[in-house]
């Protein structure tokens, strides 16, 4: 497990302005608490875990109970159907309650959004839309879980598996918008499309902000951050960098090996992007995107010290970890992207050969660790494989 995990290491930020800051963030909450549904989700301090592992506090905030659809994504996504709508309607912010009045509905009959996903970013979409009283086409990689699927088709979104990859199913969704013309809604951004990205980013400041409401006095001295393409961690390390100013934490980005491609592009530090092809074969599903948002990596390169591509092995570590509490811990059911960075912590902290890392990372018993478990069992037949049985592919 030792020799797959790589990193790139920073001894300093550059620093950045970024639109990511506390006005943002409490204007995307504004919106989301105007959702009947909208509570903020669990920040859980695991004092027995941190103790055993060796340092002062480990807090992970539990994105599972988002609106009741098991992951954050819908922050996002909710937030930019928001904004375009009251964009369209000549408006500069409207409200769940004005979104669904009869006079916003008769003008947006027919409206049909579209995107991609690995399964959360599109049943945010379509939960929205159904909601809104508005159309939803959503478009999966090859070798996404039926599950996932079928939790998107219950909203009443038109949803199907492709035979390409994310990346690949992304721009299939951008055809298919402009062809029949519906609003494409996604978190990928590159040169003319960036708009409708940074919306969505906008929207996952809500969680950042809750966050360090909850958090009060208490300041991270490190946050571990997952990505895909980007647009979560960026829009969160962006608010914090904000919000905590000089004294923000030690910013770590955690990817796949599979679908690293943030990690390939701090490394080659060349100014240029960096992509990942082929099928990301990871149980990471939710990361496995191969081509960074750029509006998000503009922020992590600004703030990101570490930079690290980890095996499968890391996020199943994490699930097992954070369901099987030790102490008083609350027990959290963390998918495999959710888990990832939890399960990093627990290894860096607990393999004596990586004690060179752990100093990079700047880890002592003194660290104050923030992770966000980003989804709970969305696919819950290979949670029970990995966590029950042990059994997973690609390790």
């Amino acid at each position: 497990m030792t020799d797959l995990i790589q990193a790139v290491h920073r001894t300093a930020v550059k620093g950045a302005e970024n639109p990511f800051d506390l006005h943002t963030a409490q204007a995307a909450r504004k919106f989301h608490s105007s959702f009947p549904e909208y509570q903020p989700t669990p920040l859980l301090r695991l004092s027995s875990l941190a103790s055993s592992l060796g340092i002062a506090a480990l807090y992970v905030k539990d994105e599972s109970q988002r609106f009741g659809l098991n992951a954050f994504k819908v922050l996002g996504g909710s937030h930019c159907i928001g904004r375009y709508i009251a964009r369209r309607l000549g408006a500069e912010e409207l409200s769940y309650q004005q979104l669904t009045s009869p006079e916003v509905r008769e003008k947006l009959k027919g409206l049909t959004f579209v995107t991609a996903t690995d399964g959360n970013h599109g049943r945010g979409i379509a939960w929205t839309a159904a909601r809104l009283g508005l159309n939803s086409v959503v478009y999966m990689p090859k070798g996404s879980a039926q599950e996932r699927l079928e939790n998107i088709r219950a909203l009443g979104a038109e949803a199907s598996i492709t035979p390409w990859n994310y990346d690949d199913a992304v721009r299939f969704a951008c055809q298919q918008a402009e062809e029949n013309g519906w609003v494409f809604v996604q978190d990928t951004a590159w040169p003319g499309y960036e708009e409708m990205p940074t919306w969505i980013m906008e929207g996952y400041t809500t969680l950042a902000l809750e966050a360090v409401e909850q958090l009060g006095e208490m300041r991270p001295t490190h946050l571990f951050l997952q990505a895909g393409v980007g647009a979560m961690a960026g829009a969160v390390a962006g608010f914090f960098a904000n919000y905590y100013g000089k004294d923000c934490p030690i910013i770590t980005v955690v990817e796949p090996n599979k679908a690293d491609c943030i990690f390939r592009t701090a490394q080659a530090n060349d100014g240029t992007l960096r992509n990942v092809t082929g099928d990301m074969d990871t149980i990471m599903a939710g990361l496995a995107c191969g081509e960074p948002c750029s509006i998000g990596w503009a922020v992590l390169n600004a703030w990101g010290r570490n930079f690290l591509s980890v095996p499968d092995t890391i996020a199943a570590k994490g699930m097992r970890v954070l369901g099987n509490p030790i102490g008083d811990d609350s027990r959290i059911i963390s998918g495999e992207s959710g888990a990832v960075t939890t399960g990093l912590v627990a290894e860096l902290m607990q393999n004596q050969n990586l004690s060179d890392l752990r100093e990079q990372l700047e880890l002592t018993r003194d660290s104050r660790i923030l992770c966000i478990s980003t989804e709970g069992d969305t696919d819950r037949d290979n949670y029970r494989r990995i966590v029950w049985d042990g059994r997973y592919p690609n390790v």
